[in-house]
């Protein structure tokens, strides 16, 4: 009877801490699938994939920091040139074309003395498939965003319409504040600082930007029913009298 009564026993406890261990996985997994809708834009990949996985992911992502270090630190002396010591693209060309014959003069002069054939002279040749490249690119870029702006305007879609020209003012005002170099300076630093402070705080800058987008869908939502479903309505109305 003992030991049928702790055969029962140990049943009982097994079952027990079956039940508790099944109820703790359960609760992780609902963690975990939370955490994965709480992600930004429900993204599922990392931060380093989605940069596109390659070497520029990891100059973004200071994998290497001797070759990120110096990419910002040429950006930024690039910048102090042109807008703080107001140096002017020409001067610049004319500088460095100075200097890399000078190189070139010096080079083949002791090659002479030394004895050696010009031949070892280096030269700089720049590929022509670079040129070609790069127009079809940025060509490509430009025709998408003039085709993206052309399929707004023509849709007739109100509340797209308008971010669109909002996005618009605001870089226009942004414009007035500084020129393009600046700005293009702006995004460069900002490329090379946010993607790997949001990869060390990410569970943080996640939680933030949606209590952040969840006020702006909250006003978004008043305007839309004071302002925006009337203007549909009056557009709707005056089609049917039309």
């Amino acid at each position: 009877m003992e030991h049928a009564a702790g055969n029962i026993l140990n049943n009982i406890m097994e079952t027990v801490a079956d039940s508790v261990q099944q109820h703790k996985s359960e609760i992780e997994e609902q963690n975990t699938a939370s955490a994965r809708v709480r992600r930004l834009f429900g993204r599922q990949k990392t931060i380093h994939k989605i940069l596109g996985g390659g070497q520029s992911a990891d100059v973004l992502l200071w994998r290497n920091k001797k070759i990120s270090s110096s990419v910002l630190t040429c950006a930024t002396v690039i910048w102090v040139l042109f807008e703080w010591l107001n140096y002017h693209f020409l001067t610049l060309i004319a500088f460095a074309l100075f200097l890399g014959m000078l190189i070139q003069f010096a080079w083949s002069s002791a090659s002479v003395v030394l004895n050696r054939s010009t031949s070892q002279v280096p030269r700089l040749v720049i590929p022509d498939d670079l040129f070609a490249n790069v127009a079809v690119s940025l060509g490509a870029q430009i025709n998408q965003f003039l085709g993206f702006i052309q399929d707004v305007a023509c849709e007739r879609n109100l509340k797209q319409f308008l971010v669109v020209v909002a996005s618009l003012w605001a870089a226009a005002i942004i414009g007035t504040w500084c020129n393009l170099l600046t700005v293009v300076y702006v995004g460069f630093v900002c490329a090379h600082t946010l993607p790997i402070l949001y990869e060390k705080y990410e569970d943080q800058i996640d939680d933030f930007l949606y209590n952040l987008l969840g006020h702006f869908q909250n006003h978004y939502s008043k305007l839309d029913v004071s302002v925006l479903s009337k203007l549909s309505k009056g557009n709707l109305r005056s089609k049917k009298n039309d």
